[in-house]
C-alpha cells in the first residue's frame, strides 16, 4: 500500500471515529470508544519493567502479547503505568484486568490525569473517594464509568493493592473520545487581553459567559463585563479564589464583592466557570458549585457593551479592582451568549479586538511539586554542590493547611548542632540546636498555613544569616551567629527516616504534611523527577510530580454560617453563635416552640424559638407565656400600644406599617405549626368612620398574612370577608343600622375591638385608616402582638399495636447530612423505630434490647453503628426521647438526657447517603422486628412526619398516644397534680399553696402592721349540709388529731405573730418569732390549762432573710424544722385533739379577747414583713385571699400587696420590691375619651420631659411619705415595751408600687 493510499485509509478511520463517537440512536452524544487499544507501545510508559516481556506496551485489555500484561520490577506502592493518548481526550470510563495466565492482578489502585506529563492531578469520584477497587482474579475485567468525565492527554495508573499471592500485574483500557477546543494564552503584561464589543440589537434580559482557565499565579483578572457609565461586573481571582465584584460608575468607587467561589484555583489545571445573568440574579458556577447571587437594583435596566478578557487596561474605564496582577494563564472555549469569541479573535473578526501579547495555544511552564502526606514522608537531598565558602543558599515554596510542621533540617557536624526549619503556629521559625539547647531562632511570617504557595529563602553569608518568607513581603529574620552555618551532609525536607535516631537528629516537631516545589540549592534546581527516578537522593511516602492539597472548606460543609477551619487531613466548624450544634453545625440548639420549652420545665421568659429545627430559617427570639393553661408565643412588632392618629395636611388615608421582630418566614412557619392564633385589633373612634356598610366601599381596611398581606374589611371579633365588627356579628351595635360602632359616627368616644384568628389572614401588617380628615374626627387604633399557642408537631404521634404494623412515608433525603429526632413509650424490649433502604445504602433506628438504642447506617464504606445503652430500663411505659444525626463528619445518638454516642466516618470514603425505598415508621419492609408502642413527635431535618393522618388510614395504627403524667408528671411541684389532657396535661395546683404551670411560683403578700387575712373554716351547722358550692379545698374536719403546718416569711420585727389558728372551745395555735429572734409553737389543746411552748433552737430569725418553717403534729407528737436546719422533736402533754377549729389569721388579729395577754399584746400590733406559700393541711388561706377572694371564705382587711417577696430571687432585704399589678394595659374606654397607654405621636422629646419631671415630682413625694411614715412608726414603736422595730430607713416591706405593669412571673430571658 503506498503513502497516499494510507493517508487515505487513516483519514476514513477517524472520519469513522468521530462519527461513531457523535451521536447514539437516541441523538444523545456517545463517548464510550476504547482509547487504548489501537496506541503503539511507545504511547506506553512506566515506574519499571520485570523483563522486556513485561514492559508497559503489553497493558492492553484482553491481550496476550508478552508474558500477558505488565509487571514492575518491584510491587509496591511507587510503582505506575501511564498513557500517552497523544492528544487532549475525553475520558469517560476505565477498566482493568489482570495479567493473562498469572497471580497478578491488582485490588485497588489510583488515577492520575496531566495535560502535559507532569503536574498530575488525581481523580475523584463523588464523596471524595479517591481509589477504585480492581479485580479478583486475572481475567475478569472491572470497568468503572467516571462520574465526571476527565479531559486530558496523559493518564497515569498508580497500584495501591494487589493479591498478595502474587504481585502486580496489569491489563488496562480506557473508553472515550475526541475532544475538541478552541485555547488562548495570556502573558499577564500590562495590556493583554480580549475585547468584545456587544452588538446593539442582541442585547437581552439574558447573558450567559462561559470558559475553562488554568494559571499558575493565584491572583489576577480575568474579565470584566461593563454597560454605559462604566457599571459592571468583573471576575477577578484573589488568593485562589474566584470573586464576583460589583463595579462602580466610576473609578474612584470601590467594588464590592457579590460572591467567592472555588479555592486553590491557581494549580495549573483546568477549571470551568459559567457566569448566567437573568432579570433579577446571577448564577455563578466554578467547577460543580453554583451561587445565586442578587443583582443590585442599579442594573435592573443594566445592558452588557463590553467585554473584556484578561488585563486590557487602554479599552477599560477601571483599573484593576481586587488584584494587582494581570492574569497569566490560559482559556478555553470562551463563549459569550453563543459567541465563540476565541474563534472570532483567531479569525480576525471585528467584533473582537485582540490587544498584547495574545497566542492561540497554551504553553504551559513546567512545575514539579512534591507532596508529604504523613507521619512517614521525607526527602534526602545531598548537599554536596554547596558552595567552598562555607555558606548556604537555598530557597523553595511550600503551601499547607497544618500551623506546624518540620520543612528542613540539616546537620552541622562540625559544629556538634543541627539546623531545625519549622513551622510553629503559623509561622516560619529556625533553630539551631546544639547538646540539646537552642544557640540561635529567628522568626518571620504569620499565617502561613492559608493554603497559598509562600517562598522560603535561607542564605548564610559572611558570618550573617538570613530568613525571608514570600521575598521579605511576609517578614525576614536575621542573626550574626558566632559560628559557620554551611550544608556539608544531606538536606532532609518534611522529615527524616524512621531510622535516623540519634538525640539530635530526632525529630522534636510535627510532621509537615503539605506540598514543596521550586527546591534550589545555591541558585540551582533539584531535579525531582531524577529523585522519582531513584537517581539523586532518598525519599519515602512521598507523591511526586503533584501537589495533593485538598481545600474542605470550599464549598464549606459547615452549616447554619458556621465557620470552616482546617487541617490537611480534616476540616472542623466552629459553631459559636449560630445557634447550632454537631460536627457541622447542622443539629439547632433551640426548640422548636414554647410548648417544647414548657415540657423541659422552664417558666414563663423569653427564648429562642427555631420553628424547622435543623432549617434554613434561623431562630427567632420569642416571649413564652406559661402563666396560663396554655402556653402562649408572643411575637412581638414595632407598635403594639394605643396610638392616636395624626392625620397629615392634604393627605387622605393615614398609612400605618407594622414590622415584626421576626422574619417574614419565621412568622409564616410558626403560624401554620400552631393550633390557634390570634391578634388584637382596635379602633377608637369619635365622629370617625371605620368600615361603613356590607355593601358600600370600607373607609379603613388592614393588610394580613404573608408577605406584604392581603386587603382584609372586616374587623376583629367578625369573620374574614363579612365587612363587619364584632357587634355586628352579636347584634350590639350602638346604631342597629350599622355593622360597626364607629359607623354611627356619632360625637361621642366608641370602639370596635376583638380579636383576629383566622391564621391565613395573620399576621396583621399595615393599617389603612380612611375617615380621619374630616373637622371634629379623631380616632386612636391598637394592633396587639401575635399569639399563638398549641404545637400541632409537638403531640403528633401513632399507636403501634403489632410488630408487623407500620407507616410508611415517601425516601428520606439527607443525603449529605441527616438529623431525626422523635419520642417513644413501650412496654416492649425490642423494634425497629424507623428503617430506609436503598440499594447498598441503608438508615436504621431501633430499640435493640429494653435498655439499647441502636443508629445504624451505611453510605457505602461499610455498616456504621452509634450504641446508647441506659441503666434504666426504657420499656417503661414513658417518653423517652432519641436525636439522631449523621453527617460527613461523624454520627451522633442522644437519648434523654444521657451523654451523647459519636462515631467518627472516615476522612476519605463515601458520604453521600442514597436511599430509594420508602421510608418505614415502627418497622421494616419485611415486616420483621416491628414496634409496638408509641411514637411522637418525629421530625426528619427538621420537617415533623404527620404520623396521625397516616395512621388514619392504615390498619394495625392508631393516631395519637395518650398517657402524658407518667413521663411529665414530676415537673408538677409542690403537691400540684398532674392531670390528663388529649395533648398533654396539665397541673392543677388547687391543693397547693403554690400557683403557676408548674405550681412553683410562690404565692407571697408584704404586710404592713394593720394587714389582716382570715380564713374561716366550717360553721358548726354547716356540717349537716351536703354543700358543694365552694371549692372542696376550703373544707377541712372540724377536730385534728394532727395538722401540717408551712410558710415562709422575711421581717425585721421581733417578737411578730406569724400564724394563728383558732377554735369554738378556747384552744388555739400560735406561730410566732419570740423576742430572741427565735421560733415559738405554742398549743392550748385543753382550754383549761396553759398553753404549751415548744421554743426553737435556730437563731437570727428576724435577720430580714427568707426562711421556711414546716410544722408537722400527729397527736401528741410535734416536729418541727426551719431551713436547712436538723428536725427538732416535741411532746405534748395534752390529749392531742385540736376541737372545732374556728379560724386562721395571718397578720394583725383583730379578736383576741380568748389570748393569754402576752399573746393577745402581740397579735394586736400585726405583722410588718413578707409571708409566702402559707399551707395549713389542705388549706392554702393566702393564696385564697390573693388569687380567689370571692369565692373563698376569706376577710381581708389593712394593706395586703402581691409580691415576690418570697422568691428566693429577691433574697436581699433591701432590694425594692417587685410588686405586680393586674391591669388592662390599654385603659378601659366608656363614653368618655378613650384612656391610651403611651400615646405614641411624634412629640417624642415632650413626652420623655414630661416623664422625668413626673418622676422627679413622684420621687420627692414618695421621699416625703416615707421620712414621715417612719416619724410615726418609731414614735409609735416607742410607746410598744417588748418591741423591736428596724430602724433602717430601706425596710423593705413598705407597700411601694411598681412603675411598671406586671405578669405574676418575672419574665426571664434564657440562651438555650
Amino acid at each position: 500500500m503506498d503513502l497516499w493510499t494510507k493517508r487515505v485509509a487513516g483519514i476514513i478511520a477517524r472520519v469513522v471515529l468521530l462519527l461513531s463517537c457523535s451521536y447514539g440512536t437516541t441523538g444523545e452524544e456517545v463517548c464510550d470508544s476504547p482509547l487504548v487499544s489501537n496506541l503503539l507501545p511507545s504511547s506506553f510508559r512506566s515506574s519499571s519493567q520485570l523483563s522486556s516481556s513485561h514492559a508497559p506496551g503489553f497493558a492492553k485489555l484482553n491481550r496476550r502479547d508478552g508474558a500477558g500484561g505488565w509487571s514492575p520490577l518491584v510491587s509496591d506502592r511507587y510503582q505506575w503505568l501511564e498513557v500517552d493518548l497523544g492528544e487532549r481526550t475525553k475520558i469517560t470510563a476505565v477498566a482493568t484486568q489482570g495479567r493473562y495466565g498469572s497471580s497478578d492482578w491488582l485490588t485497588y489502585y489510583l488515577l492520575m490525569f496531566s495535560d502535559t506529563g507532569h503536574n498530575w492531578k488525581q481523580y475523584r469520584q463523588e464523596d471524595s473517594i479517591g481509589s477504585f477497587p480492581g479485580n479478583s482474579n486475572a481475567d475478569s475485567v472491572v470497568q468503572h464509568k467516571l462520574q465526571q468525565p476527565a479531559i486530558a492527554r496523559f493518564l497515569r495508573l498508580i497500584p495501591l493493592d494487589w493479591n498478595p499471592s502474587g504481585r502486580i500485574g496489569l491489563r488496562l483500557e480506557t473508553y472515550g473520545c475526541p475532544y475538541t477546543s478552541d485555547v488562548v494564552s495570556f502573558d499577564g503584561g500590562s495590556s493583554s487581553g480580549l475585547v468584545f464589543r456587544s452588538p446593539v440589537s442582541r442585547r437581552t434580559s439574558r447573558d450567559v459567559v462561559t470558559l475553562k482557565f488554568k494559571t499558575l499565579r493565584n491572583s489576577g483578572t480575568l474579565l470584566r463585563a461593563e454597560g454605559r457609565d462604566g457599571l459592571g461586573f468583573s471576575l477577578e481571582l484573589e488568593k485562589g479564589k474566584l470573586l464576583l465584584l460589583k463595579q462602580g460608575r466610576t473609578s474612584a468607587s470601590e467594588p464590592r464583592r457579590l460572591a467567592s467561589l472555588g479555592s486553590l484555583l491557581d494549580d495549573q489545571h483546568w477549571h470551568h466557570v459559567a457566569v448566567e445573568r437573568r432579570s433579577s440574579h446571577l448564577n455563578l458556577t466554578v467547577d460543580k458549585h453554583t451561587e445565586r447571587v442578587q443583582i443590585p437594583a442599579e442594573f435592573s435596566h443594566w445592558d452588557v457593551e463590553q467585554l473584556s478578557v484578561g488585563a486590557v487596561q487602554g479599552f477599560s474605564s477601571q483599573k484593576s479592582l481586587v488584584s494587582k496582577r494581570n492574569f497569566q494563564g490560559c482559556l478555553e472555549n470562551l463563549l459569550y451568549n453563543g459567541h465563540n469569541l476565541i474563534e472570532l479573535a483567531r479569525n480576525n473578526d471585528h467584533q473582537v479586538t485582540v490587544v498584547g501579547n495574545v497566542t492561540f495555544s497554551c504553553a504551559e511552564p513546567v512545575s514539579v511539586a512534591v507532596t508529604f502526606t504523613g507521619p512517614q514522608s521525607f526527602l534526602q537531598l545531598p548537599g554536596a554542590t554547596a558552595s567552598s565558602s562555607g555558606g548556604v543558599s537555598l530557597g523553595f515554596q511550600f503551601r499547607t493547611w497544618n500551623k506546624a510542621g518540620l520543612l528542613l533540617t540539616f546537620d552541622l557536624p562540625q559544629q556538634g548542632g543541627v539546623v531545625w526549619l519549622y513551622l510553629s503556629e503559623a509561622r516560619l521559625r529556625l533553630q539551631i540546636h546544639k547538646g540539646g539547647r537552642a544557640l540561635l531562632e529567628l522568626t518571620a511570617g504569620a499565617a502561613l498555613n492559608d493554603g497559598q504557595w509562600h517562598s522560603v529563602e535561607m542564605n548564610s553569608k559572611r558570618g550573617r544569616l538570613t530568613v525571608a518568607v514570600d521575598k521579605e513581603e511576609g517578614g525576614s529574620a536575621q542573626a550574626s551567629p558566632l559560628f559557620p552555618v554551611a550544608i556539608e551532609s544531606h538536606l532532609f525536607f518534611g522529615g527524616r527516616p524512621a531510622e535516623d535516631t540519634s538525640h539530635e537528629c530526632r525529630n522534636p516537631f510535627n510532621v509537615f504534611q503539605g506540598c514543596m516545589r521550586l527546591l534550589t540549592l545555591e541558585n540551582q534546581n533539584m531535579d525531582l523527577i531524577m529523585v522519582q527516578q531513584k537517581q539523586l537522593g532518598n525519599y519515602s511516602n512521598l507523591q511526586i510530580d503533584m501537589c495533593g492539597i485538598i481545600d474542605r472548606c470550599s464549598p464549606s460543609r459547615c452549616e447554619h454560617g458556621g465557620r470552616c477551619s482546617q487541617s490537611w487531613t480534616v476540616f472542623h466548624c466552629n459553631c459559636s453563635d449560630s445557634g447550632y450544634s454537631g460536627a457541622t453545625c447542622h443539629s439547632s440548639v433551640y426548640e422548636q416552640s414554647c410548648e417544647a420549652y414548657k415540657h423541659n420545665g422552664n417558666t414563663s421568659g423569653h427564648f429562642y424559638i427555631d420553628v424547622d429545627g435543623s432549617g434554613p430559617i434561623k431562630p427567632q427570639l420569642v416571649y413564652c407565656n406559661m402563666t396560663e393553661e396554655n402556653t402562649w408565643m408572643v411575637m412581638q412588632h414595632n407598635n403594639t400600644e394605643l396610638t392616636r392618629v395624626r392625620p397629615s395636611p392634604g393627605v387622605k388615608q393615614h398609612l400605618v406599617h407594622f414590622d415584626y421582630s421576626s422574619r417574614e418566614e419565621q412568622l409564616s412557619v410558626a403560624i401554620s405549626q400552631s393550633e390557634h392564633c390570634e391578634q388584637e385589633l382596635s379602633y377608637h373612634c369619635r365622629k370617625s368612620r371605620l368600615l361603613n356598610t356590607p355593601e358600600g366601599s370600607p373607609f379603613s381596611w388592614w393588610l394580613g398574612g404573608p408577605g406584604s398581606g392581603r386587603i382584609q374589611t372586616y374587623w376583629g371579633g367578625a369573620h374574614p370577608g363579612s365587612q363587619q365588627c364584632s357587634c355586628g356579628l352579636q347584634g350590639d351595635c350602638v346604631d342597629p343600622q350599622h355593622y360597626c360602632n364607629c359607623d354611627a359616627d356619632r360625637m361621642e368616644w366608641t370602639e370596635d375591638s376583638g380579636l383576629l384568628t383566622h391564621k391565613e389572614s395573620l399576621p396583621v401588617r399595615s393599617l389603612v385608616l380612611g375617615d380621619v380628615q374630616r373637622p371634629g374626627s379623631e380616632a386612636a387604633y391598637r394592633v396587639g402582638p401575635l399569639r399563638c399557642r398549641g404545637d400541632k408537631n409537638f403531640w403528633n404521634a401513632a399507636f403501634f399495636d403489632k410488630e408487623t404494623s407500620y407507616l410508611h412515608f415517601p425516601t428520606f433525603h439527607g443525603e449529605l447530612s441527616a438529623d431525626i429526632s422523635f419520642l417513644f413509650k413501650t412496654t416492649a424490649s425490642s423494634g425497629v423505630f424507623l428503617e430506609n433502604l436503598g440499594i447498598k445504602d441503608f438508615i436504621r433506628i431501633e430499640l435493640s434490647s429494653s435498655t439499647q438504642v441502636l443508629f445504624s447506617f451505611d453510605v457505602g464504606n461499610g455498616p456504621l453503628e452509634v450504641l446508647v445503652e441506659s441503666r434504666d430500663p426504657l420499656n417503661d411505659n414513658r417518653w423517652h426521647r432519641v436525636r439522631a444525626e449523621r453527617n460527613i463528619k461523624e454520627a451522633s445518638l442522644r437519648l434523654d438526657d444521657l451523654p451523647v454516642a459519636t462515631q467518627e466516618a472516615p476522612t476519605d470514603g463515601h458520604f453521600h447517603l442514597q436511599l430509594n425505598s420508602q421510608l418505614f415508621i415502627g418497622g421494616t419492609a419485611s415486616r420483621q422486628k416491628g414496634f409496638r408502642g408509641c411514637i411522637r413527635s418525629l421530625q426528619l431535618n427538621g420537617v415533623t412526619l404527620d404520623l396521625e393522618e397516616r395512621a388514619k388510614i392504615t390498619p394495625g395504627v392508631q393516631p395519637g398516644c395518650p398517657g402524658h403524667c407518667s413521663s411529665y408528671g414530676s415537673l408538677c411541684q409542690n403537691q400540684g397534680r398532674c392531670v390528663e389532657r388529649t395533648n398533654g396535661f396539665h397541673c392543677d395546683c388547687s391543693l397547693s399553696a403554690y400557683t403557676g404551670v408548674f405550681c412553683q411560683t410562690e404565692v407571697s403578700a408584704s404586710f404592713k402592721p394593720g394587714s389582716s387575712v382570715s380564713y374561716t373554716f366550717k360553721e358548726p351547722y354547716e356540717l349537716s349540709r351536703n354543700s358543694s358550692a365552694l371549692p372542696s379545698s376550703i373544707y377541712s374536719d372540724m377536730t385534728l388529731r394532727g395538722e401540717n403546718v408551712s410558710l415562709s416569711f422575711r421581717t425585721n420585727q421581733s417578737p411578730a405573730l406569724l400564724l394563728y389558728v383558732s377554735s369554738y372551745y378556747r384552744e388555739h395555735l400560735a406561730l410566732l418569732v419570740n423576742k430572741n429572734d427565735k421560733l415559738e409553737v405554742r398549743y392550748k389543746l385543753d382550754s383549761s390549762r396553759e398553753a404549751e411552748v415548744l421554743r426553737s433552737k435556730v437563731r437570727s430569725l428576724a435577720n430580714g432573710q427568707l426562711h421556711t418553717v414546716t410544722i408537722r403534729r400527729l397527736s401528741d407528737s410535734v416536729s418541727v424544722q426551719i431551713d436547712q436546719n436538723a428536725k427538732e422533736d416535741f411532746n405534748l402533754t395534752s390529749d392531742g385533739e385540736f376541737n372545732a377549729i374556728k379560724s386562721l389569721v395571718l397578720g394583725r388579729v383583730h379578736e383576741s379577747g380568748d389570748l393569754d395577754p402576752d399573746l393577745a399584746r402581740l397579735a394586736s400590733l400585726g405583722f410588718a414583713g413578707c409571708l409566702s406559700v402559707v399551707q395549713f393541711n389542705t388549706i392554702s388561706p393566702l393564696k385564697a385571699a390573693l388569687l380567689h377572694p370571692d369565692t373563698s371564705p376569706v376577710v381581708i382587711s389593712g394593706p395586703l400587696v402581691q409580691s415576690n417577696c418570697g422568691s428566693a430571687g429577691s433574697a436581699n432585704p433591701y432590694a425594692e420590691e417587685n410588686t405586680h399589678h393586674l391591669s388592662d394595659q390599654s385603659g378601659s374606654v366608656g363614653s368618655g375619651q378613650p384612656l391610651v397607654n403611651a400615646i405614641r405621636t411624634d412629640s417624642a422629646l415632650i413626652g420623655g420631659v414630661i416623664a422625668v419631671v413626673i418622676f422627679v415630682i413622684v420621687t420627692g413625694l414618695a421621699i416625703t411619705a416615707r421620712f414621715l411614715y417612719r416619724r410615726k412608726d418609731t414614735y409609735r414603736n416607742q410607746e410598744v415595751k417588748g418591741v423591736k422595730q428596724d430602724d433602717s430607713p430601706d425596710f423593705p416591706f413598705n407597700n411601694q408600687a411598681d412603675s411598671q405593669n406586671l405578669s405574676t412571673e418575672n419574665p426571664k430571658e434564657y440562651f438555650i
